[in-house]
């Protein structure tokens, strides 16, 4: 097809198994065919399952190569980010605690969230990749609103309705009235008023954060908003690992990305399944179109 628009997809670290899913993404034809998907980094000098400073650079040079395009060339309509090692990447010189803040920070977009989504589960993240200790200090109502936004505007895009959105709690029991915590009284709460005043969609919370995903999962809301990262992921990965997508809510153009890592210890085995790499693909196409 002729005029197709582009879509990027980052190799990852080449160590990884990144060049694999995304081949076997590509053979699959399950890939959406009104786009024309083109790999980004080399390989050469990398050995499968042994990560170092030469696949490290490869990854970083590919991000930031993806980065640009998406920045500057029209025809680039998304990217989809492979599998990358945080810890190989500042090897190289990443400054980043992610690649959700390195493409929001080329985008120059400072409203931005970390949103996983699954067959089972859509999860919006307040906190993303911080230490643990220092999610209390850090969160606050407007980062719960601009993602509760963010989040609502995906949803109602895959929906085509108003969300039904949760807000968990944060601390255990949501608090129970202030006995184990105050957060939710004093944070979450007005967050969710905030949210709810705006008109585009239904906040509900904050709930029990041992309950709340799993009401979710039974189809009792479209996306939860979960306070700090694992609170989120955990119960995602547990029910969508296979299939769910990584996106970064807010750029101008989409970034999505598989929801599983490097795993450098089955890189070259034959037994890395390739289906959350082809619904990132497919994601990304989808929101594109938009």
């Amino acid at each position: 097809m002729a005029g197709r628009r582009r879509i990027l997809v980052t190799l990852g670290d080449p160590a990884g198994i990144g060049p694999e899913v995304i081949d076997q993404a590509l053979a699959s034809g399950q890939i959406p065919e009104d786009f024309e998907f083109e790999v980004v980094g080399e390989s050469d000098g990398a050995i499968i399952g042994k990560p170092d400073l030469i696949s490290a650079r490869a990854s970083l040079t590919a991000l930031e190569s993806a980065a640009a395009r998406l920045r500057n060339d029209d025809d680039v309509a998304a990217v989809v980010t492979g599998p990358v090692s945080k810890s190989q990447l500042e090897s190289a010189g990443f400054r980043f605690p992610g690649q959700t803040e390195f493409f929001a920070e080329h985008a120059n977009c400072e409203g931005f969230a970390m949103c996983l989504s699954g067959a089972s589960l859509t999860v919006g993240l307040a906190t993303i990749h911080i230490p643990l200790s220092e999610v209390v200090g850090q969160l606050r109502s407007e980062m719960i609103v601009q993602v509760g936004r963010l989040l609502a505007d995906f949803a109602k895009r895959r929906k085509g309705a108003p969300p039904r959105i949760a807000v968990a709690g944060l601390n255990p029991h949501a608090g129970e009235n202030g006995k184990f915590g105050d957060e939710e009284q004093r944070i979450i709460q007005p967050a969710i008023e905030e949210l709810n005043g705006l008109g585009i969609g239904e906040f509900v919370g904050p709930g029990v954060p041992d309950a709340i995903f799993r009401d979710a999962a039974r189809g009792e809301f479209d996306a939860v908003v979960a306070m700090y990262h694992d609170q989120g992921l955990i119960p995602l990965k547990l029910l969508d690992f296979d299939n769910a997508v990584n996106v970064t809510l807010g750029l101008p153009k989409p970034r999505t990305s598989p929801d599983h890592g490097t795993a450098f210890d089955i890189a070259g085995k034959g037994i890395a399944r390739p289906d959350s790499m082809i619904r990132a693909m497919c994601v990304a196409a989808e929101l594109a179109r938009e």
